[in-house]
């Protein structure tokens, strides 16, 4: 399956965290752990519908790393695979050069 957003929602792959342990040893299980404020855009919709009916482009796209606000969009699972559905407006910034 594939998703298409519309008008000015992006689809969002959230990064794993990697597995985290403390200074003495003992693994931080997932649920105790903040989920990551980046990802990799997978989708894109056609553009913000102004007042004047015209379509303006998104300043992000497909393949960009963003970083987003904690509580950004909604979860959505497809194919097994679970991805944040959010509008441009709460992305806070596109990552050049992201290292993962």
């Amino acid at each position: 399956m594939k998703i298409k957003p519309l008008y000015d929602k992006i689809v969002v792959e959230r990064f794993e965290e990697k597995e985290e342990k403390t200074p003495s040893g003992i693994i931080i299980p997932d649920t105790a752990k903040e989920k990551p404020q980046f990802g990799k855009v997978v989708a894109v919709g056609p553009g913000r519908l102004l007042d004047n009916g015209e379509l303006k482009p998104l300043s992000v796209k497909e393949g960009d790393v963003v970083l987003f606000n904690k509580y950004a969009g909604n979860e959505v699972e497809v194919d097994g695979k679970t991805y944040l559905v959010m509008s441009e407006d709460e992305v806070l910034a596109v990552i050049e050069d992201y290292q993962a």
